[in-house]
């Protein structure tokens, strides 16, 4: 008998170590929609990630676990080796969709192959530090005075820099000739947002008791290409969301959205 209880330790130590480096987390939700003046609907949704790490090297792969069967969302690897990275994207997404709504948001008309493996170097030089990617884009980055500058040159040039300045944050990126910005600030415990796409949100109260309101500006038509379905103009709208913890771990949320005069209410958790 103490031979067999001895075997059963040593087993359990084994399998305990064996799984050391493995961490599970998930969510899952219910929400009920009342969809304004259309027919109510209730959708449900879990989801699964599995973080496996030895030393220097993780493996993270997402799983959506609702359906009749699990199906995998990304599984992605990632190293260093001194100064230089390794990241692999291990899933390939199925990239065309059919759907009348995504045919309507510039979705993908065509298959394509999206995994890939990315090997970058980052070197310091002084106060700036230089990334290679196997892409051959160069990435000079630093901060000085406050101040983040990024530039990368190569297929497509993008230049961004952030800095906080009296309260507020503020972020520019120039891309391909495009410039977008964002600025944050808080007003008397009010956090508020505002970009150049005329998006705005404020959210009030505390971590586990808030509201957020968030304006959405229009988006505009885009013609279908031959690569990309088209993209419909939407008409701003704004969208109110209250959301509680609760004491049993789970969290309720009511959110009002004025495009279609609905009311979501969800319940979620998340492990």
């Amino acid at each position: 008998m103490k031979k067999l209880i001895a075997l059963f330790a040593v087993s359990t130590v084994a399998s305990t170590s064996a799984i050391a480096g493995v961490a599970l987390s998930g969510a899952a939700s219910v929400s009920y929609d009342d969809n304004g003046s259309s027919a109510s609907a209730t959708t449900y949704d879990a989801d699964l990630t599995v973080v496996g790490t030895n030393g220097a090297t993780s493996v993270t792969a997402a799983f959506d676990i609702d359906g009749a069967s699990i199906s995998t969302s990304s599984v992605d690897m990632a190293t260093t080796i001194g100064p230089v990275s390794i990241a692999a994207d291990m899933f390939d997404e199925v990239s065309i969709v059919t759907t009348a709504a995504q045919t309507n948001t510039g979705q993908s008309k065509v298959e394509t192959s999206d995994t890939s493996v990315t090997v970058s170097l980052d070197a310091p030089v002084g106060d700036a530090t230089v990334a290679l990617d196997d892409s051959g884009d160069v990435t000079i980055s630093g901060t000085w005075s406050g101040v983040t500058v990024s530039t990368t040159m190569g297929d497509t040039d993008s230049h961004s820099g952030s800095a906080s300045i009296a309260g507020m944050d503020v972020s520019i990126t120039n891309e391909a000739g495009a410039t977008t910005w964002s600025v944050g600030t808080t007003v008397s415990g009010i956090a508020l947002t505002l970009n150049s796409d005329n998006d705005m949100t404020a959210t009030f109260g505390l971590s586990g008791n808030t509201m957020v309101v968030t304006h959405n500006g229009a988006t505009a038509y885009a013609a279908a290409t031959t690569k990309k379905f088209k993209t419909a103009a939407v008409a701003a709208y704004s969208t109110v969301a209250i959301t509680r913890d609760l004491t049993s771990g789970a969290s309720l949320s009511a959110t009002y959205k004025s495009s279609d005069d609905s009311l979501t209410l969800k319940a979620a958790v998340t492990f």
